[in-house]
């Protein structure tokens, strides 16, 4: 009789299916164990749970243990639907996880770089307050134009970095970064002014001046040098261009300028060659000197300097200003060095070394001149005293304090505006001529090259109409000239005397001018002071005798320097040393230290 057990199939069911697993499973495995010749090899099979031997790790067993729990666990996963879709979702939590951290916590994704820096896994203050330390203390953006640069601060060129809006966008673009990196470029606005103002500062450092063709010394020869193109800077293109690409440059930090070109006058200097090998290949000396000290020097250059002060341009050989400019410069700081006040005018020594160059001249004489500079106001000073200490008419005082009013006193301290002495001498001086006025012994001496070659008695200005001591020249010629006071007034009108042999040389007030003369003849007909001289007669000029008046006013070119000294001016030059009274000085103030002029 069959009887039915179901429950009892089921588990003998079971029981075939791991004893078939087990089959399977099995390996079968040599053991070798000490043994003498006639023990037989035992053969065991070796199965997931194989007994242990004590003190033994067996390797095989292990592995076999391991497989089985893993296909053991695999198998029962599979049969398990929760917990494969468990498995499924854990990545996508720990995503959502990861991504909540950063979007919870205001950060930056991983790998987002700005201006060279991973802001990534920063907040937002954290990132905005590292950028903006970055973009003021370290950043500089480079101003190029081709291999020239100028390195400036963005605030100095205008670029305002917005570095709250710049983090934002970086944070915006979520995880593009990952995982090869994403550059952001940062939020900028532009300070027009400054930019504007940088631009106008680098105007000057920007420029290169158009060169014209030129010449140079290549062993004995002299060679052209074809001119080049002059740079300048367009500030207006340019201010235009940095607002339209403003964003590329904080994200570069380089910048390129816009340059207007502006060609040469020439280019070629051919046609100039011979001219310029002429000029060149002798010496060449610079002479300089000083009217009121009278004092000469020299200056001479080697040809490779010389030449190099040669340009061409649309009238032909000339000189190349610029670097004329510098060795006159040069010579300026070597005049100084004796005295602060002197310098040579750049200006007029170009035009006589322009001159020189048309010539083929081997030489030129500049003038040293002298800057104005003012006066301490001591005890006992007075406007008339300044002007006569200083060497300059009151009227020129005047002048040069437009805004004093001489009635008022001085008051000790104050300082007082002396213009320069050149004013003076608006004539270039003879530099081999020198008339010397001594005051205090009515006389006058004449030296031509340095030496006396005669002297003669004068009178000079009487106390009410004093003749001006200073450094003068002369300005005129007239044979016969007239002139007048209000000592000759009367209600008839003025009188008019007349003057032989004239030469003014310097202005006392507008229109009125003291000079050297011969007799004066009065409109009583008498001369004035009877024609004697040696004592003040004259009301401001210096009168000679007629014949020795003639021989003056023959010798004397215009632009011959006139040096009248007096107890408040003493002498400035070595003549007019030797001529004050054998070099015996009085106990009166000088205009001002020997050293300033």
């Amino acid at each position: 009789m069959d009887i039915y057990q179901p429950d009892r199939r089921r588990k003998g069911r079971a029981r075939e299916r791991s004893a078939a697993r087990q089959r399977k499973q099995m390996v079968v495995r040599q053991t070798t164990k000490p043994q003498d010749a006639d023990t037989v090899p035992i053969e065991r099979p070796v199965m997931s749970r194989a007994p242990y031997e004590p003190g033994t790790f067996d390797t095989e067993v292990f592995k076999g243990r391991a497989v089985v729990m893993l296909r053991d666990g695999w198998w029962y996963v599979s049969q398990n639907r929760l917990i494969m879709v468990g498995i499924a979702l854990l990545p996508v939590l720990l995503v959502a996880l990861y991504l909540g951290s950063f979007i919870l916590g205001n950060r930056v994704f991983p790998n987002v770089w700005v201006l060279g820096r991973d802001i990534g896994g920063m907040n937002a203050d954290e990132a905005s307050s590292m950028l903006q330390t970055l973009w003021t203390q370290e950043t500089r953006i480079t101003l190029a134009d081709g291999s020239r640069i100028w390195n400036v601060t963005p605030a100095q060129i205008g670029v305002v970095l917005d570095a709250a809006a710049t983090v934002e966008a970086a944070r915006a673009i979520g995880l593009s970064g990952v995982p090869f990196g994403y550059g952001i470029t940062p939020v900028v606005s532009l300070d027009f002014l400054a930019a504007q103002n940088t631009l106008l500062d680098l105007t000057e450092q920007t420029k290169i001046l158009p060169y014209n063709a030129a010449f140079q010394w290549n062993g004995s020869q002299v060679l052209g040098v074809e001119g080049s193109d002059g740079r300048f800077l367009d500030i207006a293109a340019t201010m235009a261009a940095l607002e339209a690409n403003l964003a590329l440059t904080a994200e570069s930090r380089r910048f390129d300028l816009i340059m207007t070109i502006v060609p040469p006058d020439v280019r070629d200097p051919s046609p100039y060659l011979a001219q310029a090998q002429a000029f060149v290949s002798h010496p060449f000396t610079i002479k300089g000197f000083d009217p009121f000290t009278n004092e000469s020097f020299a200056w001479s250059t080697d040809r490779a300097t010389l030449t190099s002060w040669l340009e061409v341009d649309t009238d032909g050989l000339t000189v190349r200003e610029a670097v004329y400019a510098n060795f006159v410069d040069a010579q300026t700081q070597s005049l100084q060095s004796t005295s602060a006040l002197r310098y040579i005018e750049t200006n007029d020594s170009i035009a006589k070394m322009r001159e020189a160059i048309a010539e083929n001249a081997e030489e030129f004489t500049v003038r040293v001149r002298y800057r104005s500079y003012q006066h301490e106001v001591e005890p006992g000073d007075t406007g008339y005293r300044i002007a006569r200490r200083n060497g300059v008419p009151f009227y020129q005082l005047e002048l040069a304090n437009p805004n004093r009013d001489w009635e008022v006193p001085l008051v000790v301290g104050e300082l007082v505006n002396i213009p320069s002495p050149d004013i003076m001498l608006p004539i270039d001086p003879v530099p081999s001529k020198r008339i010397v006025v001594n005051l205090r012994t009515q006389s006058l001496a004449v030296f031509e090259n340095g030496e006396m070659i005669r002297t003669w008695v004068i009178a000079s200005g009487m106390d009410r109409a004093p003749t001006s001591p200073g450094i003068f020249q002369i300005l005129n010629h007239d044979e016969k000239a007239s002139g007048g006071s209000y000592e000759l007034c009367s209600d008839m009108g003025c009188a008019q005397w007349e003057m032989d042999w004239f030469m003014g040389i310097y202005e006392v007030v507008p229109g009125l001018v003291n000079g050297f003369h011969g007799n004066v003849l009065l409109p009583n007909g008498r001369l004035l002071g009877d024609g004697n001289v040696g004592s003040p007669a004259t009301f401001g000029c210096v009168m000679s005798e007629n014949e020795p008046a003639q021989w003056l006013f023959d010798w004397a070119d215009e632009g011959t320097v006139v040096e009248i000294i007096a107890g408040d001016f003493l002498p400035r030059s070595a003549q007019a040393e030797a001529f004050w009274n054998d070099g015996a000085r009085t106990q009166a103030t000088p205009m001002v230290s020997p050293d300033r002029i």
